[in-house]
């Protein structure tokens, strides 16, 4: 069986508690989509991605998050990560350092936003406000792969 790609974009949105579970469910909706979708060698390292992100939004808020996968119609994959927290790190909001800082060797976090920095094609981040959950308040942070034979994380 052969899987095309649709010629229009499309999308998948999925509402996470703040439940450390969270970040497996995000890690299946994830390979289901993109397996669905005939996109498995990029499966791996949006898993990867998006769990780091999604780690982030539980670690460092209170609240839900979401998580949207949009297909585009040039063969891309965005990944969004919305959380309840405003703060945008640098440099997903395009102020500071080009890269995230390196985590110490000994640290066991840290590494997360260096990983989608290093291996996505491209990303970002967007302060929503800092009004009540559900109203448009939090953050989004993103990233786009898609558009090269083999990514960096998976080469060998």
């Amino acid at each position: 069986m052969v899987t095309v790609a649709p010629p229009h974009p499309w999308a998948y949105a999925l509402r996470l508690p703040h439940d450390p579970r969270a970040v497996r469910v995000a890690r299946m909706t994830v390979r289901a989509a993109l397996d669905g979708h005939g996109m498995q060698d990029i499966v791996d390292a949006v898993e990867l991605l998006t769990s780091e992100m999604v780690t982030n939004a539980y670690r460092h808020t209170e609240g839900p998050a979401s998580l949207r996968l949009t297909g585009l119609s040039d063969g891309r994959l965005r990944v969004g990560v919305w959380d309840s927290h405003p703060y945008v790190p640098a440099p997903f909001g395009g102020v500071g350092e080009d890269l995230a800082p390196l985590a110490p060797d000994e640290a066991e976090c840290g590494r997360g936003l260096r990983l989608v920095q290093e291996h996505a094609d491209s990303w970002g981040g967007w302060a929503l406000g800092d009004a009540a959950p559900g109203r448009g308040a939090g953050k989004l942070l993103w990233f786009e792969v898609g558009g090269r034979d083999t990514l960096p994380l998976l080469r060998k």
